[in-house]
């Protein structure tokens, strides 16, 4: 297929035809408000007016996708805390039909909160309703009152006896699933498991005012149970006249029937599971929809600092990839693609870290595998020799053989570059077994277009492991991984890689798309000429340390680290000929002689090295008794040049002076990040001798200046 130059939709279908259908795709975004300092919105999961947006958002997707249903299930919950936390669904058919013609949740017309009158509330009516259009389809049922807030319970089965007897059980008056704590195990139903179904029906509050009816579900095994549930309850609803319905409980059952799209809080931002899509431009177009109705809340994929530095929205940008259901997803489909995909991660280290937020390494939210433990990392080379020997490896095997070493140190499986609870998990009730796996190394891209750029590159991979075993065996990096690949320069070069992998085995992207995905990954770049150079600093990856003991911070939804320590890559280009040797040039950084890098003979007019500083003083952290570099000061100079050039970086105002709030837009933001920049000519003779740097605070790829404030000289 022939591309038009600038059309980005023509190039994702290429890639399409290329990748096929057998791979699906998903992500979960997140968006923040960014302009507001309120904790929900700097580090809080709930609180504020959060759970506003979010109904707004869910309220505005309803409007989008007629004949959606509307679900309040139960969230994710951490062990410091007592109830789940809220979410809300929206589930639709995938063929274009409606799901649900009942009445709307109070959410979806802004009447979640306006108090209903008498005739709106008709619950006694609805619970016969319902009772009856059960009986109608074969159930026996049994109606009775407890002293719950939802009161009115009804109790389905298909064998009258177990109904009956079950009348007595204390789970039959069992409290809502939304307001218990849910068990470490995950959440279970009972009752579901024998083969009864409890629904329990009362009114719903919202600001402490009757707004509507409520009816929580109990857990249901099949697509088909849920969908003659829904056609259960749209009878009751239109026999009963009710108006308005929050449907709440257990999460429904998922197969390639119906698409599930989740708005659930989390630290800082509100986070979005998508429903899954066979090809990139299924998921292009959600994602585009997505981000339009975030910008029309006035929510933002990324924050702007005051001092004009961009970062993410203060969540992930995760994906997912997986089948159209659980017995044919990929990595069933083809069992080596796992242990394939382990190893091309080893291998290519721009896939960890490139389009990954700040917190890296390993304590943090998605080590690699060779960032946990030696012996772990000499583990996963003999598990990943013992797959290699199965002929045909179950789902649990693959997923036991490989979750170990799939983990932060702590053993947290959650917490991993390749996340594989959800593969194929039996210990995780209602969603460890469906045949996913998720990449956690992402940011949140500030485009749909990043977004599907990245998972264009995600299923191309995928596809191309699928037929190609490219990397047999595991790499041990040592310490290049957190030196070399630590800098911008290391990692563009190992996309390139990537993407020449890709076309070699039929799934190459587009130069659009590869065009999208090289774009800068960070925007914190500064750079000044002088002498027929260019010199340039550009924000490069550091890798922060957990501060106290990992397991003990489990309990809560974040950890505490030292993000005092900022990398930057220093790098010198040579844009034309001079009377000046390149070689003869020489670079300070803060008083100390720096040695710059040769890439390779390829390029001999490029010299880079990365710089190490703690950048503030943090409230706890490691080395208290270093104190923040304050400005880095960058000095340039050649012998046969008699003037030199003295460059300084600012954290903040080079003036310190206050800035009048935060920046309102990119460019803003830009003005304030390049103004932290000052150039300045001096005459060389005035620089002082520059210091020689202790040994041990050089590394091939990396001077480090918090070891040269320490040592002696």
């Amino acid at each position: 297929m022939t591309v038009a130059p600038g059309n980005f939709s023509d190039a994702i279908a290429q890639h399409d035809a290329a990748a096929g259908d057998s791979i699906w795709v998903g992500s979960e975004p997140t968006f923040t408000l960014r302009d507001s300092e309120a904790r929900e919105w700097l580090c809080e999961p709930l609180g504020g007016d959060k759970y506003r947006y979010a109904q707004r958002m869910v309220a505005e997707l309803r409007r989008r996708h007629p004949g959606s249903m509307v679900l309040r299930t139960v969230g994710r919950q951490y062990a410091a805390e007592d109830v789940p936390r809220w979410s809300i669904g929206l589930l639709e058919r995938r063929d274009g039909r409606a799901l649900w013609q009942g009445p709307d949740d109070p959410l979806t017309d802004g009447r979640d909160g306006i108090l209903a009158d008498d005739a709106e509330l008709p619950l006694d009516g609805f619970w016969h309703a319902l009772r009856s259009a059960g009986e109608q389809r074969g159930w026996h049922v049994a109606g009775f009152r407890c002293e719950q807030a939802l009161s009115h319970r009804l109790l389905f089965g298909r064998d009258p006896q177990a109904v009956e007897q079950a009348g007595f059980d204390d789970l039959t008056r069992r409290p809502s699933v939304h307001v218990e704590k849910s068990p470490p195990d995950g959440l279970r139903d009972p009752l579901a498991e024998r083969g009864l179904l409890l629904f329990s029906l009362g009114i719903h509050e919202a600001d402490g005012l009757p707004c509507g009816l409520c009816i929580e579900l109990p857990r249901l095994s099949g697509v088909q149970d849920f969908l003659d549930c829904v056609a259960m309850l749209q009878q009751a609803c239109e026999d009963a006249q009710v108006s308005a319905l929050v449907v709440q409980g257990f999460a429904p059952p998922i197969d390639h029937r119906l698409a599930w799209l989740t708005v659930t809080p989390d630290p800082a931002v509100i986070e979005i599971n998508q429903a899954p899509q066979p090809q990139v431009d299924a998921f292009y177009a959600a994602s585009r929809e997505l981000y339009e109705v975030a910008a029309d809340l006035g929510l933002s994929p990324y924050r702007l600092q005051y001092n004009g530095n961009v970062s993410d929205s203060g969540g992930g940008g995760q994906f997912t990839l997986g089948g159209e259901a659980p017995a044919t997803s990929p990595f069933f489909v083809q069992p080596a693609l796992l242990p394939r995909l382990v190893r091309y991660l080893n291998h290519h280290p721009a896939l960890s870290y490139y389009f990954a937020p700040d917190y890296l390494g390993g304590a943090g939210q998605s080590p690699r595998p060779d960032e946990t433990t030696r012996d772990a990392f000499r583990e996963l080379v003999l598990a990943l020799r013992q797959l290699e020997q199965q002929q045909d490896p179950t789902p649990e095997f693959l997923w036991a053989s490989l979750a170990p070493f799939l983990a932060d140190p702590s053993g947290n499986s959650h917490r991993s570059e390749l996340n594989i609870e959800k593969l194929w998990n039996p210990y995780l009730p209602g969603r460890g077994c469906l045949g996913l796996v998720e990449f956690r190394a992402f940011r949140m891209p500030r485009s749909a277009e990043r977004a599907s750029a990245i998972a264009a590159l995600l299923r191309a991979v995928g596809a191309m492991l699928m037929e190609h075993d490219v990397t047999p065996s595991l790499r041990d990096w040592g310490d290049e991984l957190h030196d070399r690949f630590a800098l911008p320069f290391f990692l563009r070069r190992d996309l390139e890689e990537v993407f020449a992998d890709l076309a070699a085995h039929g799934v190459g992207l587009h130069p659009l798309l590869q065009a999208e995905l090289s774009r800068e990954a960070s925007a914190s770049t500064w750079s000044c000429e002088f002498g027929g150079c260019e010199l340039q600093l550009e924000r490069a990856v550091e890798f922060w340390p957990l501060v106290g003991d990992v397991a003990s911070q489990e309990s809560g939804g974040s950890r505490t680290v030292d993000s005092s320590t900022t990398r930057m890559q220093l790098s010198l280009r040579q844009l034309h000929q001079s009377a000046a040797a390149f070689d003869g040039w020489t670079i300070r950084v803060a008083g100390f002689a720096t040695p710059l890098h040769k890439v390779d003979a390829s390029d001999q007019g490029l010299r880079l090295i990365g710089i190490r500083y703690r950048d503030f003083a943090p409230w706890r952290g490691l080395h208290p008794g270093i104190a923040p570099l304050g400005p880095v000061v960058v000095e340039l100079s050649h012998p046969d040049v008699v003037q030199a050039a003295r460059i300084t970086l600012h954290n903040w105002h080079p003036h310190g002076a206050a800035y009048d709030g935060l920046p309102g837009s990119l460019e803003v933001a830009d003005v304030r990040r390049r103004e932290r920049l000052l150039v300045e000519t001096i005459t060389a003779s005035q620089l002082p001798a520059a210091r020689p740097a202790p040994a041990e605070a050089v590394t091939p790829y990396t001077l480090d200046l918090r070891l040269c404030q320490v040592t002696p000289g």
